[in-house]
């Protein structure tokens, strides 16, 4: 395929999330590196330290990049597959090393720092002094400081940290995906809501070629997908059910070929390294420099507080449904596959409403005219579902919305709210 003919490469309009496959991935984005990595030099070059002579050119090669690789990412997380993992994994690297190119530029770092230091500061708005100053801080965090094999750990940290996290997220869609529990015995299902077992059924016939499966009689499959589990946690009567899955939902890529605890190990020790590299005494030390709370004292305060306001209620809550589960003839103690469960029965005997009852009230289209209305409210907008616009959809079930403000379209919007177990 031509490289014109690359539906990363295009950079108008909406991305093309419909057109783009997995080949596209790595040609379309070596090509753009190249062509990036150009302009950056050139910039290096004649940058001057005022927003137009360097913000906007920055801007104006962030893109392509938006175009490109920001699709890449959001379809690992809503059509995931193996072939795009294998094409995303042979581009990571690469990837990242041009971030920190970017980042780690002194040129550009020294352009940004004669802004904020020079005469003509005061002429930018709030928003400009804000998006330099979260540059500059950007660039020290990425290491712009650095210096011969202090800054080469720090690219060769950056390069493995990106590796585990694409790891780890393959790992716990995996894991995810592997588990099932079949419930064959329609008994086992009372108590169930309509909606639980359509799912279930649904997702019973959706992996067995050429066996059926109604909601009314089965088989039905439970999965650790949250809109099978919750679900199942709150209704399921049967507690051997309810421990086997809440087990495996906790322990997920936790054994194995999937076994995450080996790369957690891993990035805990590359964080730390990484923030004394930075002068941080601690990871979080890090993290929090680019947050609102001061310092690590003050978040260990904070949850102390929390802690101190909830411990009352929450022991009281526990009590609530114990007295409960004894009073059904619950004898063993309570343990976390029990308090979903307990919990929803506590809420229908002191409200007197069920699951099944209360859903016909919130349909799909129904809480988005809801949510729209407040938003519409609140904003002084119009959003309205732009049926006739060629959205680029990456699944047929996905909508597309436009904003409105006073007449003139403001802003889009993606609405992909099905679950799908075996991409998403």
């Amino acid at each position: 395929m031509k490289l014109e003919e690359n539906p990363l490469l295009v950079t108008d309009g909406l991305p093309r999330y419909d057109e783009i496959t997995p080949e596209h991935i790595e040609p379309g984005i070596r090509n753009l590196l190249v062509q990036v990595e150009r302009q950056i030099e050139e910039l290096e070059k004649t940058l001057t330290p005022t927003w137009e002579g360097l913000l906007k050119p920055m801007e104006d090669m962030d893109v392509p990049f938006e175009y490109a690789w920001g699709p890449v990412g959001h379809l690992m997380s809503v059509k995931n597959s193996d072939a795009l993992r294998k094409a995303h994994e042979a581009v990571l690297q690469d990837v990242v090393a041009f971030g920190l190119r970017i980042q780690q530029s002194r040129a550009i770092y020294e352009g940004l720092l004669a802004i904020r230091d020079g005469e003509t500061w005061g002429s930018l708005d709030e928003a400009q002094q804000r998006c330099i100053t979260l540059k500059i801080r950007s660039a020290e965090h990425a290491g712009v400081g650095l210096e011969g094999t202090a800054k080469e750990r720090f690219n060769a940290i950056a390069k493995e940290m990106s590796q585990i996290r694409s790891d780890f997220s393959n790992h716990v869609l995996d894991a995810t995906k592997a588990f099932e529990l079949v419930i064959e015995d329609r008994a086992d299902t009372e108590g169930w809501p309509k909606s639980l077992r359509q799912v279930a059924a649904q997702s019973y016939a959706r992996t067995q070629e050429g066996r059926d499966s109604d909601p009314e009689n089965g088989p039905w499959r439970i999965t650790l997908d949250f809109p099978s589990f919750s679900p199942f946690m709150q209704h399921h009567r049967k507690r051997a059910h309810r421990e086997s899955l809440y087990r495996a939902y906790v322990t997920r890529a936790s054994s194995g070929d999937l076994d995450n605890t080996g790369l957690i190990d891993k990035l805990l020790k590359l964080r730390k390294e990484q923030a004394s590299l930075l002068g941080f005494g601690s990871y979080a030390e890090c993290s929090l420099a680019a947050k609102m709370a001061p310092d690590v004292a003050a978040v260990e305060k904070m949850n102390k507080e929390l802690s101190a306001a909830a411990f009352h209620h929450m022991v009281q809550d526990y009590k609530d449904l114990e007295a409960l589960a004894r009073q059904s003839g619950e004898t063993e103690p309570l343990c976390h596959w029990d308090l979903a469960y307990w919990s929803e029965r506590f809420r229908e005997q002191k409200f007197d409403y069920t699951d099944d009852q209360l859903r016909p009230y919130f349909p799909l289209p129904k809480v988005l005219e809801g949510l729209f209305g407040v938003v519409e409210r609140l904003f002084e907008v119009r959003i309205e579902e732009a049926r006739e616009v060629n959205a680029h959809k990456w699944h047929k079930d996905v909508q597309f919305f436009n904003v409105i403000r006073e007449g003139k379209h403001i802003a889009s919007f993606y609405l992909d709210p099905y679950s799908r177990p075996e991409e998403k």
